[in-house]
């Protein structure tokens, strides 16, 4: 088994644009396990699924001593790099946040989503507040020489129906991209673009590699990567197909 800072520098370069890792998200040591099988090259969680899944809304209602234990046991369950949605930081404060990501590198998690959306308030943290935390969380994936994947996401897009997304709004972007990679982040994560055109701008003006999400609504895989991906995650789209598979069935078995 690799160390868990050689995991990392691995995971790392796994991401090339138009050539991306894919990483369809699980929920717990069984789900992982399952698409360890299929040959995935890295592990990660989402959010959603995993409150989800042990009943809880998403939005950092889910504790995050729990989730601690639901990566913990998919860690002994795979032997590939795994990365945590650690959603906004589970904190406002910067050193709140480098204590939350501090903990999940305790355990052997190698990377981790950072969103900039403000959990139970309303918009986004301003680009300057944002960039301290990210310094933090920056600080705290360095510790011991790890150098945990710092996945930073800007929530602009989800905020916005998909026909109202705006040319402005991929400058926003584009502006929160330079700074979040100024205090440190190692990609950027830009959840609910639809447009193609807008995709292309984005992943051409950025430098950092660029994540994208496969919904019902948005560019298939393929077309991410065409569009220059480097990154491409699946969300709760996979617990919800089987969550309604089990419904299905489960009514069926009962009607």
């Amino acid at each position: 088994m690799n160390s868990q800072a050689d995991q990392a520098r691995t995971f790392k370069q796994l991401h090339q644009s138009g050539n991306p890792i894919v990483l369809f998200n699980v929920w717990d040591a069984g789900s992982a396990k399952a698409v360890a099988s299929s040959g995935a090259k890295a592990i990660a969680t989402g959010s959603a699924p995993v409150a989800m899944a042990n009943g809880f809304p998403d939005g950092e209602q889910f504790p995050l001593d729990d989730a601690l234990i639901v990566a913990r046991r998919i860690l002994k369950t795979i032997d590939l790099p795994l990365t945590m949605d650690l959603e906004a930081g589970y904190g406002e404060s910067p050193e709140a946040v480098a204590d939350s990501v501090r903990r999940a590198m305790q355990i052997g998690v190698i990377g981790f989503n950072f969103e900039d959306q403000i959990i139970g308030g309303s918009g986004l943290y301003a680009i300057e507040d944002q960039a301290k935390r990210i310094q933090a969380a920056r600080a705290a994936a360095d510790e011991n020489g790890i150098n945990g994947f710092l996945n930073a996401r800007t929530d602009i897009f989800l905020k916005t129906k998909p026909d109202e997304h705006t040319d402005a709004m991929v400058n926003d972007a584009i502006e929160r991209a330079k700074a979040f990679e100024q205090a440190g982040a190692d990609g950027f994560f830009a959840p609910g673009m639809v447009n193609e055109k807008q995709i292309e701008t984005l992943c051409k003006a950025v430098s950092l590699p660029v994540n994208m999400i496969v919904l019902p609504h948005t560019p298939n895989q393929k077309k991410f990567a065409e569009l220059g991906a480097a990154r491409i995650s699946y969300g709760s789209s996979p617990y919800r197909s089987m969550i309604s598979w089990l419904k299905a069935e489960a009514a069926a078995a009962h009607g």
